[in-house]
């Protein structure tokens, strides 16, 4: 029977992130995912390494601050998996905001950043007009400019985990699913399957830590954890447009009439828009976007964008995910108003799970665990090691520009980058929009050449 220190159950930006922190500092580990790795809610985001700007709503101005220097930490780290780009805030008659609440609300911002962040400014009505030629004109007073970061959030996860992957003591293991613990004087004996091949395994671990985000409430119980729901889940959906489809020069934040904010952003040669915050009354795993959140989006951005070439087939794709936001005691509050401060809790005494939190501060989150675990191993924990730059890049890079794919490439890729099928490919180590169900063609190379490949695994 195998051994570890730790088994962490869920592989995304958490578990990843927490991987990397703990294999660096000499802990043996194993990483257990059910599916891909950040094939869940760490694919599901806005793309955005951000601060979280409406956030300084609610005085949360602590959070504001972390978010907004690991943001700019990662865009020095990371300069080939995210950018920093314009945002404009446009400002109507009928905005709640006035001019000068937007002005001061925005040098806060670059206040909080520790003025890391490109300097804001504010446009008026003409200049907001010639930066956003499709927005409506009707009631424009102008619009607040500020900046933050666009990220490949699958890829981040990625190369976390490719980087614990280069220490021997570590271990991942992706389409493996927990299926029971067993409580022990010295930990637990988790049992995993193998989902492609039915196989099972029993692992000692000293301890067990879940990561497992939106799954947390419905896990934890199924495997004899003692667990009260803490979770208070929110579902949010995103759709890539085509190009065009929305005449902007730049990412737009737009404020909707029931209170929500949804983001405008070209990048990748397409649109993203999302997202929304809705209440989750169907299977978490693999969510889909329904027809009516779709809805909802384009009404949404034909009210702003009343003379653009928008309509249903502007549509690329869609994806889905679910936020697993902490629940706060006797809170009354919408979803959109639910903090996003993380939670870490521990079971019993060998075992520990994180939820909530903001995908941009999952480095801080996982070392506020790790600065706990390892000394309990008795091993001296070294917090600036997650401060090095990561040793191993994604064969294929998401932004700039892009090598010829080859089906030498690709083999790879599925040899490197931990990949077991088609979906992994497409979807998070090539970063393609569509949906593989709907590609005949990837890169110019034919889709079923290449799913001849994992025929043969």
């Amino acid at each position: 029977m195998k051994e570890y220190d730790v088994v962490i159950v869920g592989g995304g930006i958490n578990g990843c992130g927490l991987l990397r922190d703990l294999a660096l500092n000499g802990v043996k580990t194993l990483l257990v995912d059910k599916g891909d790795f950040s094939s869940q809610t760490s694919q599901g985001s806005s793309k955005m390494l951000h601060g979280g700007i409406r956030y300084l709503e609610t005085f949360d101005f602590g959070l504001v601050q972390e978010a907004l220097e690991e943001k700019n930490l990662w865009l020095k780290l990371t300069p080939h998996l995210c950018f920093e780009r314009e945002f404009y805030l446009p400002l109507y008659r009928y905005s709640k905001y006035a001019p000068w609440m937007l002005q001061a609300g925005l040098f806060l911002y670059d206040f909080l950043s520790h003025f890391q962040n490109r300097p804001h400014a504010m446009l008026d009505a003409e200049e907001t007009m010639r930066t956003l030629p499709s927005i409506d004109p009707k009631g424009l007073k102008g619009a607040g400019k500020y900046f933050d970061g666009i990220v490949d959030d699958a890829k981040l996860s990625l190369e976390c985990l490719y980087d614990a992957l280069l220490e021997p003591q570590v271990d991942a293991l992706s389409y493996h699913e927990v299926i029971s613990t067993t409580k022990t004087s010295e930990g637990y004996n988790v049992t995993i399957q193998d989902r492609t091949k039915t196989k099972l395994e029993t692992v000692k671990a000293k301890y067990i830590v879940f990561t497992t985000g939106p799954f947390s409430d419905k896990l934890l119980p199924s495997l004899g954890i003692p667990w009260t729901p803490q979770l208070m889940p929110s579902k949010g959906i995103h759709l890539w447009l085509k190009e065009g489809s929305i005449s902007v020069k730049g990412s737009v934040v737009l404020t909707t009439k029931d209170n929500r904010v949804v983001f405008v952003i070209p990048q990748r040669g397409a649109i993203l828009v999302g997202t929304t915050e809705t209440e989750v009354d169907q299977e978490i795993f693999d969510i889909k976007a329904s027809q009516k959140e779709i809805d909802y989006l384009l009404l949404v951005l034909q009210q702003y964008f009343p003379n653009s070439n928008l309509n249903i087939d502007s549509i690329i794709s869609t994806f889905a995910g679910v936020r697993p936001l902490a629940r706060e005691e006797g809170s009354q509050h919408s979803l959109g108003k639910v903090s996003r401060h993380h939670k870490i809790y521990r079971p019993t005494s060998h075992s520990y799970v994180m939820i909530g939190g903001k995908y941009t501060t999952f480095r801080k989150m996982t070392q506020e665990l790790a600065r706990e675990i390892v000394p309990r191993l008795g091993l001296r924990y070294k917090p600036n090691l997650t401060l090095n730059p990561l040793r191993q890049h994604s064969i294929m890079p998401t932004f700039g520009k892009q090598p010829k794919l080859t089906l030498d490439m690709v083999k790879n890729i599925i040899a490197t980058e931990k990949v077991t099928t088609f979906d992994d490919l497409v979807m998070r180590r090539l970063s393609l929009l569509e949906h593989p169900s709907t590609i005949k063609d990837v890169m110019g190379i034919p889709a079923d050449q290449i799913k001849a490949l994992f025929q043969n695994l």
